[in-house]
């Protein structure tokens, strides 16, 4: 799977991130920023660019001329198109289009032989942009006027008549939901990806230990497997998660118009039956005006990102030499431009700085409609940038990070090592008294003074005298010696959720079978 290498080429549907060329245009079509950057010589070549971009903007004019007397200031056009990020919307904006031409030919408004005309021009005009080979035009604003421009241009009349019914309000966030649907697919399988990368960890490495820490201090022995699942477990709340979003991003908006439907009413169940919804929206104020899908779409992606993040950090410290509790390949590690034996955990490090990016984003959108009034306004074209950043930073930072973590293995020595203090035994020796019928409260403070000694003496718990130990209580047996193996600490963990052995094999092979069927 390839990974996105410009937001602006990425392509509509992320299931295959393959590149595409972005959409042409001539100069006279460029932004008001890249017009700038083409720098005429000459004050006659400046003209020229600007007679030609005010020819174009009379498309955009005649899309509702009869209200105004005057052309649309260039200025205007250049600040407010999208095309230049919307464009992407363009394989649901047809599939929309399509379903509505249907619903028109069904109520009667156009005849079969224009829905057939209307159905083939925008294939074929969704065949030209997957070429590249179609012009887009900067001055006709967004995704929905440029096809529509192209496709009255190539068939005539019926093209002119798909718009019935229909308001660009409506069909934005129709787009929109049919987009969120599509890109949550691709990150569930994204995500799933990730969980099976996790658990072939577990698989190669069964038997590595590895202090759990709190407080970023050792605390007890775990397997690492059992750390790794932490994060399985994670990545499932975040699958759970984008499926119950499914629930209020699959209702149909298209028949709400701009605001309050139109007095040719078309099948709605019909067309929602066509695009594979499972429901249609019941007011058609809230169905134009409606983003919370929008933004309940970014924050599961932002707390996926944090997940992602907390990943990056264990990595960051296993893989210095610090803790030297991994490896990571060559293909995922970095050097330095000056030091020659850095090797830099650059994948975790720039998901760990990317979340940032994925948390800007739900507070752009976040502060973008909390103060709109009914119904839709401008302002909402800002909604998609941020979308659309957010989907191609999660796919991208879990395409990459699952590679990360298949090439990753376990300094399985040095792991063992830093589970060698004994120090991580001391709430052991507290269930051990507690057993013997010591409160624990009485136990906790006895192992306490029993550390404090073992420090203060530098004498590990191992090899403090029995005599001493039974100072402390005279709970205390010869057998309290045998809490000091690794092996033996994780066996007596049986409880459910617990990392012993056993529980967690029963995890793997469980994770393991459920990510096989799917």
């Amino acid at each position: 799977m390839k990974i996105n290498t410009l937001l602006y080429w990425k392509t509509v549907s992320p299931r295959d991130l393959d590149l595409v060329p972005p959409p042409k245009a001539s100069k006279s079509k460029l932004s008001a920023i890249n017009f700038a950057r083409q720098a005429p010589a000459t004050i006659s070549s400046v003209n020229e660019h600007q007679q030609e971009l005010t020819r174009n903007l009379q498309k955009v004019t005649t899309m509702w001329k009869g209200r105004f007397q005057k052309e649309t200031s260039s200025l205007l056009t250049q600040y407010g198109e999208s095309i230049s990020f919307d464009w992407r919307l363009y394989k649901y904006d047809i599939a929309g289009s399509i379903a509505h031409a249907t619903a028109l030919e069904r109520a009667g408004i156009i005849t079969h032989e224009e829905c057939k005309e209307i159905t083939e021009g925008l294939k074929s005009i969704g065949t030209d942009i997957e070429q590249g080979s179609f012009e887009f035009d900067m001055s006709l604003e967004d995704i929905h006027m440029n096809i529509e421009s192209a496709l009255t241009d190539r068939i005539g009349d019926a093209g002119a008549k798909l718009h019935t019914a229909r308001s660009r309000n409506d069909q934005v966030a129709l787009d929109v939901r049919l987009y969120c649907r599509d890109s949550l697919n691709d990150i569930q399988e994204n995500l799933r990806d990730m969980q099976r990368a996790l658990v072939q960890c577990c698989k190669r490495f069964p038997d590595s230990v590895i202090p759990g820490y709190t407080h970023l201090q050792r605390g007890q022995p775990v397997l690492f497997s059992h750390h790794l699942l932490a994060y399985v477990e994670m990545f499932e709340r975040d699958i759970q998660r984008l499926k119950d979003s499914m629930q209020r991003i699959n209702v149909m908006p298209l028949g709400s118009g701009a605001l309050a439907g139109s007095t040719i009413a078309l099948d709605r169940s019909f067309i929602a039956e066509q695009l594979g919804f499972t429901e249609i929206s019941h007011n058609s104020m809230d169905a134009v005006s409606d983003r919370d899908f929008v933004a309940e779409v970014l924050f599961c992606l932002a707390l996926t990102g944090t997940h992602l993040s907390r990943l990056s950090e264990d990595v960051i410290l296993w893989a210095s030499t610090e803790f030297g509790f991994i490896s990571l390949s060559d293909e995922h590690t970095t050097g330095s431009s000056l030091m020659p034996q850095k090797k830099n955990p650059d994948i975790a490090e720039l998901t760990r700085g990317k979340t940032g990016r994925l948390y800007g984003n739900l507070m752009s959108v976040l502060t973008l409609i909390k103060g709109l009034p009914m119904t839709y306004n401008r302002d909402l074209q800002e909604d998609k940038e941020p979308l659309f950043d957010s989907i191609d930073t999660i796919q991208n930072a879990l395409v990459i990070f699952s590679d990360m973590i298949d090439g990753m293995s376990i300094n399985e020595e040095q792991t063992r090592e830093s589970c060698s203090d004994p120090m991580l035994f001391a709430t052991d020796i507290v269930d051990y008294l507690v057993k013997k019928g010591v409160p624990f409260r009485e136990a906790h403070n006895i192992v306490g003074k029993l550390t404090a000694h073992a420090i203060e003496s530098s004498t590990p718990f191992p090899e403090i005298e029995i005599q001493q130990y039974k100072e402390f209580s005279e709970h205390f047996e010869q057998s309290v010696f045998n809490l000091f193996e690794i092996e033996s600490a994780l066996t007596a963990r049986t409880a459910a959720g617990a990392p012993s052995p056993e529980n967690v094999s029963e995890q793997v092979s469980k994770w393991g079978n459920k990510l096989s069927a799917e």
